[in-house]
């Protein structure tokens, strides 16, 4: 009889209960695509249609791309678009490779220093370095003014070293073995063994340093000159700090109304990541919780 008890954590949830998740949920997704609508919207609406509805529009009547175009031809946010994605390509290979290698190299035992090189990695993730000392290191470098400075200095995150590492330890120590018995090196085990195995984890990791990268404006306000902004930047400078929009065009000035315009450049600076991002949530479970776990 006891037998046919299931725990109340097993039983079928009760219509209230059903009915109060489903209002929850209805009521997050509306706070979260509603902004994004009126964002989406505002960019697409005519100036008169955002002047009669007080700068916000929630579904334009004649949507137009007349923003889009604005600021899209040859002005400062084309080349701010273009610098954002370059860091973002440059710096998220050169990180996955300085990340993937030191992460093979501390995961495997009996790596000379490995243990001290570990220790170090996780001092600086508890004590990071300030804003100063920092910017006193890359103007010692002669790295201001340089896109370098966008990269380098953030060049392996320890969060993601340590997912890394914690994902090849779980690996089966048999495939190694197998593989030097064949007659590998270090470097053939990773590309042929290792990386195959990693798919989830690096595409996982691959994707926080793409959106660090793509979001990354406090270093480009410290490091780099106006003309060198990356897009992120531009766009703090001419929603948030309310600089004169006629520059985000072409230098002419534009009659779009300048809440169009605003909205235009988060759109174009939000919209590249919420479109790969699909392509690699079915990865998030296996590689984060993987590498976290068994590290």
């Amino acid at each position: 009889m006891s037998s046919h008890i299931r725990p109340g954590w097993m039983e079928k949830p009760k219509p209230v209960t059903q009915a109060a998740k489903a209002v929850a949920l209805v009521a997050v997704v509306l706070l979260v695509c509603v902004p994004f609508l009126v964002i989406v919207s505002t960019s697409l609406a005519s100036t008169q249609e955002v002047v009669d509805n007080g700068g916000w529009v929630l579904w334009p009547t004649e949507p137009s791309l007349k923003a889009y175009r604005d600021i899209l031809d040859g002005g400062i946010v084309t080349h701010a678009l273009g610098v954002s994605v370059g860091v973002t390509v440059t710096g998220t290979l050169l990180s996955l490779l300085c990340t993937v290698t030191l992460a093979y190299a501390l995961a495997r035992p009996g790596v000379f220093g490995g243990r001290p090189v570990l220790l170090l990695v996780l001092f600086t993730f508890l004590f990071p370095p300030g804003m100063i000392p920092s910017f006193l290191l890359v103007k010692e470098l002669g790295l201001l003014d340089s896109y370098a400075s966008l990269v380098l200095p953030v060049l392996v995150n320890v969060f993601n070293l340590v997912v890394l590492r914690g994902f090849f330890q779980g690996i089966p120590d048999e495939l190694y073995e197998a593989a030097r018995l064949d007659g590998a090196g270090d470097l053939r085990v990773l590309v042929s063994v290792v990386l195959p195995l990693s798919k989830a984890a690096l595409a996982v990791v691959g994707l926080f340093y793409a959106v660090a990268y793509w979001n990354s404006w406090f270093y480009a306000s410290l490091y780099l000159e106006s003309d060198h902004w990356p897009l992120q930047q531009v766009l703090r400078t001419y929603v948030v700090a309310g600089s004169g929009l006629t520059d985000a065009t072409t230098g002419e000035g534009t009659v779009t109304a300048p809440q169009t315009v605003q909205m235009a450049v988060l759109v174009i600076a939000t919209v590249p990541i919420l479109l790969i991002y699909p392509f690699l949530q079915k990865y998030f479970t296996k590689g984060v919780l993987t590498g976290a776990i068994k590290s």
